[in-house]
Formats: structure tokens, C-alpha cells, sequence
């Protein structure tokens, strides 16, 4: 291992990203992210997406949305061969810190039910599941 490094994505590592959620993030419920939506998303903001990167090697992943009013949190994960080493705290850390850079007062995080893992590591650094209010999708698809 060498030095853990924390930084926002560059354009050319973005292929390296997806297959890296491939291995680490849940993907189950959901649509395959495609290269043109992380494309699309890096160039509305370079710096949302922030790596943890050991080695020249990514281990860490996290997307710190900030719309000018809110600030969402997204694709939170660690590799499974560095899991419990504190590397999601600090991308949670980080991507709570471009919030404040930007005077966000309230972040939020999509986590899936049924990842109870994830559950823990949010609920160590301050998120509670909000009871009262459920997400509603609808696939924009041509």
C-alpha cells in the first residue's frame, strides 16, 4: 500500500470508475451507469466526484452532488479487499466538506434498504433514515 489520496476524479479515469462500481457499489435495483451519464455528470462538475486512490490504484468512490440548494450524496463505496479501514469516512468526510465550501447546511444520502453494511457506516458519522419521507423514481427513457 502506499499513500491514500483523496481528490476529485479526472476525465480519463472515468472508465476506470465504472468497472470499479462494478466491483465495489450495489447494482442490483438499479440501471447500469453508462459511460455518457458519468460523462455528463463530470462535465457539469469536475469535482463532484471525489476518489480515494492508493498506489495509482482506486479504492474509494464518492459523488458530492451540490445543485445550489442541496447537497446529495451518491455511489459511497470501498473496495471489498479495504473495507473497515475508515476510507468511507473520510470520502464522507470529504464530500461534506465541498458542502460547506459551498454554504450546504443539510446533506443527504441515497442508500439502499437492503445494504445494511452501508447502514452503518452512515449512521457512524451522523445520518439517520428520515421516516417520514420515501423517494419516488420514474425511468426517463425515450
Amino acid at each position: 500500500m502506499g499513500e491514500l489520496i483523496l481528490r476529485p476524479a479526472t476525465v480519463d479515469e472515468l472508465p476506470a470508475v465504472l468497472g470499479f462500481w462494478q466491483v465495489a457499489a450495489e447494482n442490483g435495483s438499479r440501471p447500469a451507469d453508462t459511460s455518457d451519464a458519468v460523462s455528463a455528470m463530470f462535465r457539469r462538475d469536475p469535482e463532484a466526484l471525489i476518489v480515494a486512490v492508493d498506489g495509482g490504484e482506486i479504492v474509494g468512490t464518492v459523488i458530492a452532488g451540490w445543485d445550489g440548494w442541496r447537497c446529495h450524496l451518491y455511489r459511497l463505496a470501498v473496495a471489498p479487499w479495504r473495507r473497515r479501514e475508515g476510507i468511507g469516512g473520510l470520502l464522507i468526510t470529504a464530500a461534506e466538506e465541498r458542502f460547506r465550501a459551498f454554504g450546504g447546511t443539510r446533506a443527504d444520502a441515497m442508500v439502499l434498504d437492503e445494504n445494511p453494511a452501508a447502514h452503518a457506516i452512515w449512521a457512524a458519522h451522523g445520518y439517520r433514515r428520515q421516516p417520514d419521507w420515501s423517494r419516488w423514481v420514474k425511468p426517463l427513457t425515450a
